[in-house]
């Protein structure tokens, strides 16, 4: 998981809440005969704006609530659990993060989720999330770590918001003027300096 500098002495960082849908689905084809189940990522909710988030307490847990379809999903069989008030917060040091979030396709929310051995559905692991990024860098660190990362689609709202942080902190780093190919040292095939002799070749001794 990402490791930011310390900002305790700072405002409070820009943040919102959302809710995690999680769906649970059979398994259809020959994977069914080992595998009945499965869980995958259904969507994230905007629980809070910024300014209602600044005022709230961050949440003490995230028990899952049974829920009907979210919108578009009518047609996936299976059920869908919600798991509330997940904080996603931006921090400064990664604005380089969201802004790769933004210039990708689709913005997205990347969600980390584990099995978890004590909440049992019909004797099975629930699929319960553990944290919410709009970081690219983030993503891309629990992928290494082999962490279940699923991703879905941000909403205008949010990569609004987002834009608006990535504008206001991020500063590409100025790219280094290339050094032009006639001040570079020249060398032959075995990698030894070449040296450059400004004689006429077949010029005799000059008198």
């Amino acid at each position: 998981m990402a490791e930011h500098m310390n900002e305790t002495s700072a405002p409070a960082r820009p943040a919102i809440e959302v809710d995690v849908v999680m769906r649970r689905e059979p398994v259809s084809g020959p994977m069914s005969r080992w595998q009945a189940w499965r869980w995958v990522l259904a969507d994230v909710l905007l629980h809070s704006t910024p300014d209602e988030t600044t005022a709230s307490e961050p949440a003490a847990s995230h028990e899952p609530q049974a829920v009907e379809p979210v919108e578009g999903s009518a047609e996936h069989p299976g059920t869908h659990w919600l798991f509330p008030r997940f904080r996603v917060e931006l921090f400064r040091d990664d604005a380089e993060g969201y802004f790769l979030n933004l210039n990708s396709p689709s913005p997205c929310f990347w969600v980390v989720w584990r099995p978890d051995d004590e909440r049992l559905l019909d004797g099975e692991p629930m699929a319960v999330p553990q944290t919410v990024t709009l970081s690219y860098h983030d993503a891309g660190r629990w992928l290494d770590a082999q962490e279940r990362v699923e991703q879905v689609a941000a909403s205008d709202d949010v990569t609004d918001w987002l834009r608006g942080f990535v504008d206001a902190n991020y500063q590409p780093e100025p790219k280094r003027r290339q050094r032009p190919q006639s001040f570079q040292a020249l060398t032959d095939r075995f990698g030894q300096p070449v040296r450059i002799s400004t004689e006429k070749k077949g010029a005799g001794p000059q008198r």
